[in-house]
């Protein structure tokens, strides 16, 4: 089986000076380590919601790490300091939005407050990147629905192939 590489970006002001643990990226960790049969490289960044400090993070995750996924989590609220999905909109080549529209409509089933969501997917290079909330609860719902795309997607950008347990939400490959 062929090893991932995916990088979790954690997008907390606070979490980066220390003033409470990141649980969201753990929680990613937690979650695709659970579902994904392959070896897995994890790369973690633990940045402030600063415009250059996430375009780095993209950069080295894509650039230098070849990772297969980057998941970011948090700054995709509207506060004014939420700046993420915007780099990562300036950051992508290819914007796949279905992703972002499926966590939102799956989120509206457990808080109204859904819509205020701007979190966004696309491609760079053969790198899916999606934003994540920044809520461990919210990354879990948000995850479920999705993740029965994103191995195909990853073939089709000639990303690694992964493969998936049991108890994974079910994946849908077509059959050629």
């Amino acid at each position: 089986m062929q090893k991932i590489k995916i990088s979790i970006i954690t997008c907390s002001d606070r979490a980066s000076s220390g003033v409470y643990e990141d649980l969201s990226g753990k929680q990613i960790k937690n979650t695709l380590t659970s579902w994904i049969a392959n070896e897995i490289e994890f790369f973690y960044h633990l940045i402030p919601d600063e415009k250059q400090a996430i375009k780095n993070a993209l950069e080295l995750s894509c650039n230098e790490q070849k990772c297969d996924l980057v998941f970011t989590t948090g700054g995709t609220g509207p506060a004014l300091r939420d700046i993420t999905p915007e780099v990562t909109k300036d950051f992508i080549q290819k914007e796949l939005p279905g992703f972002a529209e499926l966590m939102r409509m799956t989120s509206l089933k457990y808080t109204p407050t859904a819509i205020l969501s701007r979190q966004i997917a696309g491609i760079y290079n053969n790198s899916l990147i999606i934003n994540l909330p920044g809520k461990p609860k919210a990354i879990v719902e948000c995850l479920e629905p999705i993740f029965g795309a994103i191995p195909y997607c990853l073939d089709l950008i000639n990303a690694a192939y992964i493969e998936v347990k049991d108890n994974a939400p079910k994946i849908f490959r077509p059959k050629s």
